[in-house]
């Protein structure tokens, strides 16, 4: 379900033919190396932890407004794909400031 939305850009940008220096959904999977997630007790929010390769942890959350709307799975995979956007955000500043400096 969380990478659907990456793989159908990526699907996209190839066919078009847009291959100049870019990030691609995979490229942010391979910074990561380890994730937890914690629900807090008695709350339908969840938080996910990604362990970055430099070390850099990043967090994601997602909260049910009903609990009985809650579903666990749903809740990690949805706090892991918001920890995932701000992670496109670092590694896209880290890829703009290379191509910058040459």
């Amino acid at each position: 379900m969380s990478g659907y939305f990456d793989q159908q850009i990526e699907a996209d940008i190839v066919a078009k033919g847009l291959n100049f220096p870019r990030l691609t959904p995979a490229s942010i999977e391979s910074v990561v190396v380890s994730e937890q997630f914690y629900r807090f007790p008695g709350t339908t929010v969840t938080v996910c932890c990604l362990t970055l390769k430099n070390g850099y942890c990043v967090i994601g959350e997602a909260a049910a407004v009903s609990a009985d709307n809650f579903d666990t799975e749903i809740g990690q995979n949805v706090a892991r794909q918001h920890a995932k956007d701000k992670i496109w955000a670092l590694e896209g500043y880290l890829l703009k400031e290379k191509l910058y400096r040459g």
